[in-house]
């Protein structure tokens, strides 16, 4: 299965994977509406850059063979896809317990910042183009691929 991978000796920290991942996910599709208004109404981006010193990296789900998010999650709201691999999240299952949260090894599940309900990657599900991390970054500090 296609993962996103990241590369943090590329990665300068520009956020820019996370404003496409923002605007992949908002209603209107367009950066600044994204930013200005459909953030301050709770629009966030999945994915989350992490920088200690002059180190960072982009962190999102890796849709792990064998999640352990998936086991913790005690309301079914997160389970894996047997066709596709992905690590699937089902927002109206989600009673925001952060049991996922505590057991993804990445850091990669995060709280929502206005409801009671978890972000995760899904990789820009149905977005032709793939995930729109990827395509964004200006490094190549995010790869799609299967390893």
């Amino acid at each position: 299965m296609k993962r996103v991978y990241p590369n943090r000796e590329v990665c300068i920290g520009c956020h820019i994977c996370e404003l496409a991942c923002m605007t992949a996910h908002s209603e209107s599709g367009d950066l600044i509406i994204a930013y200005t208004e459909e953030k301050e109404a709770g629009l966030t981006p999945c994915k989350k850059i992490f920088q200690k010193g002059s180190e960072c990296v982009a962190i999102s789900c890796r849709h792990c063979d064998d999640p352990s998010c998936v086991a913790a999650c005690i309301s079914g709201a997160l389970h894996k896809d047997p066709e596709t691999g992905e690590t699937v999240y089902d927002r109206e299952k989600c009673v925001g317990c952060w049991s996922c949260l505590m057991a993804c090894p990445y850091g990669a599940i995060r709280r929502h910042p206005k409801e009671n309900k978890i972000v995760k990657c899904d990789l820009c599900r149905g977005r032709a183009e793939g995930p729109a991390c990827v395509q964004a970054c200006p490094n190549m500090a995010l790869k799609f691929e299967e390893r």
